[in-house]
Formats: structure tokens, C-alpha cells, sequence
């Protein structure tokens, strides 16, 4: 079994929690295609190999092959000197898959070394917890949009709960609760959280701040603005301009600390935050 999570120790070289994100990277492994609700803003297309967006994948691996692309980066004179992190990010919910679980537990045995981490939507986390830290898991990242259930309902069409869908403001409630549950039994393990909120304009402005003062509340270490990417069924809405992006983050630093560095990344994303590397499919 794993060690128990150290905040101090086990976020050194993580380029989303203070890491050097030009000299320190991570590898995301696309394990994990299902998912457990439906968001306004996201297009899970997994062949468009020239988009870097959250969802997009060029090919979706088994637990095995994932650690077989790990032990070849890893061995890379190139980039296994840069890789610090192995994160598990879609492209559905990690959470939503065992092959979440199988993968964690092949690259505890294997790589106990190299910080785990995870990006899920919070509904499963609160009972997932115990599962993760025995796996090793020592940071997560839980995307947040809202707190008001009827904002979320906006925002999430479909929430899929213990084999019963949910819609509207029902569905938003129980995937709000859970987010903010599973985030202070996170942090109350050690775990360090960092939590994302896309930024809709017109739809959920007026929550970002009331979710940093939350996430802070509960044991979060540190907030990601993100913009939206018009797509689905919110493709007719504008992103925020930089200059809105970098103004709701300024306004938040005073409550959380912010990460500014995000390049809202692939399922399969390998390197440096600005500087990708494509492996080759059939590697």
C-alpha cells in the first residue's frame, strides 16, 4: 500500500502547484473514456490530433499500454529527465472508469517516484477517496462552475448518478454537494486540491469568487480560471477576452492563489506546459 500523502513533499516538480513549469513536466494518460455528465462546453471528439483542448485524445489506451508509454518516456534521454508528474485527466471522468484504478495502482508499483495526479469532475470523489489514497494519489484538480444550482443547471444538461440520470437543478445539487464534500475530504487527507472553473460569460461571472472563497475554505491550495472554449452546446457564446480572464483572476488572487500557466490540456498531453511533444501512436 501506498504511503500516506505529504503536502510539503509530494507536489515538489508539479508545474500546477509552484513547480517550475519551464523546467518540470507531466504525462497524461487518456485511460479513461467515459463520462458521468454532460457540460454545455464539451466536445469529446478523440481523432482531431492538431487540437490541444481538454477531451481530445488521439488514441485511447489500456492500463497496460499506458505504462508501457510511460516506461518509454521515462527512458527518453529527452524527456525522461523532465517528466515529474503522471496525471490521469479523460478524456471522460476518471473517476467514471476503472481503468482509472488498474492504471494507478501499475504505476504505484512501478513508479512510486513520480507524482500522481488526477482531474475529475467531483461527482464520485467523496467515495472514490479512500480507494485514491491508497493508490498513492497525492494532488487532484476538481472542476467547479457553480455553486447556485440553478447556474449549474445552466451549465450541465445531464448528471449521471448511481445509475439514475439527473436534469436541471436536481442534477446540479447532487454534483455540487459531491464536489464540495469530496474537496474537504481531499484536504483533509493531505491531498492538495486545485480546483477549475471555466469562466461563461453571460452564464457564471458572478460565481467564480464565491467559489474561490469556498474551495479556499475547504482546504483548496489554489484556483485555475479557464476560458471557454466555444464549442457544443455553448458555441455561439464568446470566450472572455484575456483582458476579462486576467481581470477575474486579479480579483481572486486576494482569496486563493492562481494559476496562471494553464494551457487547458489535452487527454494525451506529454512535456512541458509550453512545450508539447507528440508521441507516435504506434509506439
Amino acid at each position: 500500500m501506498a504511503v500516506s500523502c505529504d503536502k510539503r513533499k509530494n507536489i515538489q516538480g508539479h508545474p500546477c502547484f509552484g513547480g517550475d513549469h519551464g523546467s518540470n513536466g507531466r504525462m497524461h494518460l487518456a485511460v479513461a473514456p467515459r463520462c458521468n455528465i454532460k457540460c454545455g462546453y464539451c466536445n469529446r471528439r478523440h481523432d482531431c490530433a492538431n487540437e490541444s483542448r481538454p477531451g481530445v485524445t488521439s488514441r485511447l489506451l489500456t492500463p497496460f499500454d499506458a505504462i508501457a508509454k510511460v516506461r518509454e518516456v521515462m527512458a527518453s534521454d529527452v524527456l525522461g529527465p523532465v517528466i515529474k508528474v503522471i496525471g490521469i485527466a479523460g478524456p471522460g471522468d476518471p473517476l467514471a472508469n476503472e481503468e482509472t484504478f488498474t492504471t494507478f495502482e501499475l504505476l504505484d508499483r512501478e513508479f512510486p517516484h513520480l507524482v500522481k495526479c488526477m482531474s475529475t469532475n467531483g461527482l464520485l470523489l467523496p467515495e472514490s477517496l479512500e480507494r485514491l489514497d491508497s493508490l498513492g494519489l497525492c494532488s487532484v484538480t476538481v472542476t467547479i462552475n457553480a455553486l447556485d444550482p440553478a447556474v449549474g443547471a445552466l451549465i450541465y444538461s445531464r448528471v449521471f448518478f448511481h445509475g439514475r440520470p439527473y436534469t436541471g437543478r436536481e442534477g446540479a445539487e447532487i454534483l455540487i454537494a459531491n464536489q464540495l464534500k469530496g474537496i474537504e475530504m481531499a484536504a483533509f487527507r493531505g491531498m492538495t486540491v486545485k480546483v477549475n472553473s471555466v469562466l461563461i460569460p453571460g452564464i457564471n461571472e458572478e460565481q467564480i469568487s464565491r467559489i474561490a472563497e469556498k474551495a479556499r475554505d475547504l482546504g483548496a491550495m489554489v484556483m485555475n480560471v479557464m476560458p471557454l472554449i466555444p464549442q457544443a452546446d455553448f458555441a455561439g457564446i464568446l470566450p472572455p477576452t484575456t483582458e476579462h480572464l486576467e481581470e477575474v483572476r486579479r480579483a481572486n488572487e486576494s482569496i486563493i492563489g492562481q494559476f496562471k500557466h494553464c494551457r487547458q490540456c489535452r487527454a494525451d498531453a506529454v512535456g512541458l506546459i509550453d512545450r508539447e511533444v507528440r508521441l507516435a501512436e504506434n509506439s
